[in-house]
């Protein structure tokens, strides 16, 4: 059986701070269900990569050097577990993440992480259009609300469910933790 890699995307401090990112955010269980997905992975020696956003604009929060560019506990890397920091959406971009998998013969990806709407979103699109067999697990991702360009305020529930929608089924499959925990 192939590998199947753990994409483990922002799961950064900064995100605790939920006023500068929108107010609400949905999933409030989304970092524990990464945590136990990556419990799951390492007892079984599969390849995980932890993505890290590391943001151009210094006065962002997720600027290297700031205290929320680090990865929350609850999913710290382990020594010698890969840790790939990009500047961009995608992990695919500016990153050496596709020759890295490449390299390891790995095919299939589960991702998980911050934000669904934003870098997981994006990362995952890539990922299919890479050819990569990719799921996406619902319940260990997660976002916040989000203001329209007219102004309306789309609830992070509905920004989150309306992403997974557009994922599922065009660019990967979107399941929940108990599955994946299960299958894998």
């Amino acid at each position: 059986m192939e590998s199947t890699a753990l994409i483990l995307i922002d799961i950064q401090k900064a995100f605790n701070d939920l006023n500068y990112w929108g107010g609400k955010r949905n999933n409030p269980n989304a970092e524990e269900n990464a945590s136990r997905l990556l419990e799951h992975w390492r007892s079984r020696k599969l390849p995980v990569f932890h993505i890290k956003h590391n943001s151009t604009s210094p006065k962002s929060p997720l600027a290297p050097g700031q205290p929320g560019n680090e990865i929350k506990e609850i999913v710290r890397p382990l020594n010698g577990e890969p840790v790939i920091g990009k500047e961009v959406n995608s992990a695919f971009i500016g990153t050496d993440l596709k020759e890295r998998l490449d390299k390891q013969g790995i095919r299939s990806l589960v991702i998980v992480g911050l934000t669904t709407d934003h870098c997981v979103s994006t990362t995952t699109r890539m990922a299919g259009n890479l050819g990569f067999k990719t799921i996406v697990v619902a319940d260990a991702t997660a976002t916040f609300d989000r203001k329209g360009p007219f102004g309306q305020i789309f609830p992070a529930s509905v920004m989150h469910d309306t992403t997974l929608a557009s994922l599922h089924e065009e660019f990967a499959t979107v399941l929940d933790t108990d599955h994946v925990l299960t299958n894998f």
